[in-house]
């Protein structure tokens, strides 16, 4: 483990951390979380996860609406999804916050197992944004932690009709 924290100290590379329960993913990230000198955040799909990870929840950190996302700047109906275009006015953020997104290293997403894709490509998209970088993330370098096989995103029928035309899985 001190390889990955290492890996994560002294690059920008995202990591994926997974195993299964008890192999001490939580362990690292606590003790990484301590010793790191870069600027971080942990942030988590739902309230509960955020809660036990000492983060905060994605949708409030981001100020993201709980609508279903679609990454077309073609129209949809606003009653099911949003597009790109409906999403950009969501990001008009505090001084705080503006200057956390630009001076942030890492965001440590835990139980990524229960993040939904189009939540992680409206994420990208506000940091680019904010951080007026094309990069993934904006430049930020991501930490997702989790266990694939555990709880999957929880999605709506109507949601996952949409998003299966953009997503080859929720």
């Amino acid at each position: 483990m001190e390889e990955l924290a290492a890996l994560l100290e002294h690059t920008n590379r995202s990591v994926f951390l997974t195993g299964k329960a008890g192999t001490g993913k939580t362990t690292f990230l606590n003790n990484f979380v301590k010793k790191t000198r870069k600027k971080h955040i942990i942030v988590a799909p739902t309230g509960i996860a955020a809660i036990n990870a000492g983060g905060v929840t994605i949708h409030s950190l981001f100020a993201i609406p709980s609508r279903t996302f679609v990454p077309t700047t073609e129209p949809v109906d606003p009653n099911l999804a949003m597009n790109i275009n409906e999403l950009f006015p969501h990001f008009k953020y505090r001084k705080e916050k503006l200057d956390l997104f630009r001076e942030i290293e890492l965001i440590i997403i835990d139980e990524v197992s229960m993040l939904r894709a189009d939540l992680l490509d409206m994420m990208d998209h506000s940091l680019r944004r904010v951080r007026r970088n094309q990069l993934p993330f904006g430049g930020v370098q991501l930490l997702l932690v989790g266990d694939l096989y555990q709880l999957p995103p929880v999605v709506r029928y109507y949601s996952e009709l949409i998003l299966s035309n953009y997503y080859e899985t929720p």
